[in-house]
């Protein structure tokens, strides 16, 4: 939960709330601290709160709007046309009392228990301001009905506290339909989570809530089911499609000892999986957090709208209070004239569409984000990815697959299919990372392989072993110089290849030189347009990592990264991303290793590949749960979108509010223009101001990411 100093964030209207509140509630692990019941109440429950809402709403419009027509909209048309109206005032007193109190008091209520509750806390918020205006209203208006010997005038306002009430109302219930679109990226990923799992107790499967499973427990996964938790694969073989976690649509084949992730889907084959995380711990419940956070989470920008919102109830209270004392004392107007001008005031600052103009585009942004496979874990995260002018790269791992692969096959006095046979057979009893990279390679073009005989590795050289009764020689010059066997033309390859970057074999059979092949780490596919895309947006591109120079630039070279910083050591990894930020460059680190959580952490923006360790994921303020390095782009372009919302919310809800309460209080009618507010076009343009703010928000839902 995110304080300011020893205050927290009421996560449903973003005001900073005493952690000492007698609000709070416990969910899912974290204490949440609400300004009201209204907020905890709609913070557990919000379908029942959005229920008793339209409900409400309902009520109050169905028993404003023909008040409004009976004082405003009736004797507009009986002046237009010349026919007097068939009541008097007195008459439309009691009609409005007994229209309006049900309203003032039944829908109404919720503007007192928040009041209540602010004023408890020692804050004051736009129930503050809602409840006030429209109880002046109408207490008034009450008096004048039935005590009509203490006013001269006999104006009432029972309209204007009725349907500013209903209005505000309709604002809130529109707002929280939207917070409601704006929240389904959560809602999809919490349906995701399966609600039971299939157990093996004491020799019998035994369904449970997935609340009960318990680390170590064997789990049964039939074809068709979501796994349950994270673990390991004990028996069984089949295709789990992973889709959720990477984004990918083609299964992913798991045997015995894969790693399974809760909430993907078993295709195939019947699995038996050994649980190894469960409840908080899974990679599932790990997304939703990070979605939780981002979405309470409160930029710096927001914060600036937090504190103007703090100090502007008591302004806009003393400014209604002085324009009514101006008013009704130095312009000699009636009290009912000035009381207008009071609640006119009052209700056309509120700031609502100042509280919700941050939120309601973070809550859109970081869910739009999730939708793309961009988890961001704070607000100040998306809002800071817009300002990056330099992005550093690790290499293994997050420009590379991170595995070697086969990169060329030159023969010599052979078939480039049989190089790869021999080698691949020889390499088949090694468990060398390089060795598998070559049987992975020959497998992959459709060789078939024999089985080695009288098979030795010989350390730093290479491997020696028997294939079809032929002598095979497979490694490095040493190796071939230790057995007498010239290179030849070999000799120049090997150079060449090594100086791109490669890890260079020749392969001698029965003493010969038969061909050399090449392994590296290769580059993954989407890092090339990625960073094409970063340059044609004017940043900066590096690469940072502990491998050899030589490697390093030979990737950069492939990729188009100019600059390179190879060799650096893990502890040094955030002195460069200092230096670099000593230059007054933004940086954003990209890496996916435990090396790099130095660094990210470091960086003005951590971008975590969320295929990476779980330490670097913490370390990181972005994930990219696919795997897609196009998805930083992504990540800077949604960040400007979004922070460009929170802008446009911002200047319109300050605007409003600077421009109308000059025109509330009375200032045109003052210079002779003869404009007077009326409260309840003041409460109509309140609340055309908050729909307009989340409306503009929901237009991020149209984001796509350009690269």
């Amino acid at each position: 939960m995110e304080t300011s100093g020893d205050l927290a964030v009421d996560p449903v209207c973003g005001m900073y709330v005493d952690e000492s509140s007698e609000f709070s509630a416990v969910v899912r692990g974290r204490t949440y601290y609400f300004c009201s019941h209204t907020c905890l109440v709609t913070f557990l429950r919000p379908e029942q709160e959005l229920r008793r809402l339209r409900r409400d709403t309902a009520i109050a419009l169905l028993l404003a709007t023909p008040l409004v027509v009976l004082v405003m909209v009736v004797p507009l048309l009986a002046a237009a046309g010349g026919w007097s109206l068939p009541y008097d005032d007195n008459a439309i007193a009691f009609v409005g009392f007994l229209l309006a109190t049900p309203v003032q008091f039944g829908p109404g209520r919720r503007f007192y228990h928040g009041t209540w509750d602010a004023l408890r806390n020692r804050m004051a918020n736009m129930d503050v301001l809602i409840s006030l205006g429209t109880t002046a209203a109408w207490g008034y208006s009450a008096i004048v009905t039935f005590l009509p010997g203490l006013f001269l005038d006999r104006l009432t306002y029972f309209e204007a506290s009725a349907f500013i009430i209903a209005l505000v109302l309709l604002g809130n219930y529109l707002q929280e339909l939207a917070k409601g679109r704006a929240g389904d990226a959560l809602r999809k990923l919490l349906d995701l989570q399966p609600r039971t799992a299939t157990v093996m107790r004491e020799g019998r499967e035994t369904s449970v809530p997935v609340e009960q499973v318990a680390v170590g427990d064997a789990l049964v996964v039939r074809p068709g089911e979501r796994i349950p938790v994270d673990g390991a694969v004990l028996e069984g073989v089949s295709s789990v499609d992973e889709s959720m976690l990477t984004g990918e649509s083609i299964p992913v084949d798991k045997g015995h000892g894969a790693d399974v992730f809760g909430a993907t889907i078993n295709k195939s084959g019947l699995l038996k999986v050994r649980a190894a995380k469960v409840g908080q711990d899974t990679a599932l419940a790990q997304i939703i957090k990070l979605v939780e956070d981002a979405q309470q989470s409160r930029a710096p920008i927001q914060r600036l709208a937090d504190k103007a919102a703090s100090v502007f109830v008591p302004v806009v209270i003393t400014t209604a209070l002085v324009a009514f004392l101006a008013w009704y004392v130095v312009g000699q107007k009636p009290f009912s004239w000035s009381l207008s001008i009071f609640i006119a005031v009052i209700i056309i600052a509120c700031p609502c569409a100042l509280g919700i103009a941050t939120p309601a585009a973070i809550m859109v942004g970081t869910g739009k984000g999730a939708e793309n496979g961009l988890l961001i874990k704070g607000a100040e995260y998306l809002e800071k990815a817009r300002l990056v002018t330099t992005v550093v790269f690790d290499k293994t791992g997050t420009l590379t697959k991170g595995r070697p692969a086969v990169t060329d096959v030159v023969p010599l006095g052979s078939s480039e299919m049989e190089v790869l046979r021999l080698a691949g057979s020889a390499e088949k009893g090694s468990e060398h990372p390089i060795a598998e990279s070559i049987v992975r390679g020959a497998e992959g073009r459709g060789i078939r392989l024999a089985a080695p005989s009288d098979f030795e590795a010989i350390p730093g050289q290479g491997i020696r072993a028997r294939v079809d009764g032929r002598s095979v020689l497979l490694g490095n010059r040493h190796l071939m110089e230790a057995a007498g066997i010239a290179l030849g033309g070999a000799e120049a390859i090997v150079v060449g290849l090594e100086d791109r970057g490669r890890t260079a074999m020749v392969l001698a059979v029965d003493g010969k030189v038969a061909g050399v092949l090449a392994v590296a780490d290769t580059a993954k596919s989407s890092a090339k347009p990625a960073i094409e895309a970063l340059r044609r947006m004017g940043v900066e591109v590096a690469m940072l990592t502990g491998d050899n120079a030589r490697t390093a630039k030979a990737i950069a070279g492939e990729l188009g990264i100019e600059t390179v910083l190879a060799e650096v050591l893990p502890g040094e990894k955030a002195d460069r991303i200092k230096a670099l930020q000593a230059q007054h460059k933004v940086v954003a680190m990209v890496g996916d290793g435990i090396n790099d959580a130095p660094a990210l952490a470091q960086a003005d923006v951590g971008i975590a590949i969320g295929s990476g360790t779980d330490v670097a994921l913490e370390a990181g303020g972005i994930v990219l749960i696919k795997d897609d390095l196009r998805d930083v782009v992504a990540a800077i372009q949604l960040s400007r979108r979004t922070v460009g919302k929170i802008r446009q919310n911002l200047f319109w809800a300050f605007f409003y509010n600077t421009a109308l309460i000059p025109v509330a209080a009375g200032l045109l009618f003052a210079v002779g223009l003869g404009v007077l507010l009326h409260p309840v076009f003041a409460g109509a343009a309140m609340g055309f101001s908050s729909v307009s703010v989340v409306t503009n928000s929901l237009l991020l839902k149209r984001f796509r990411p350009d690269v």
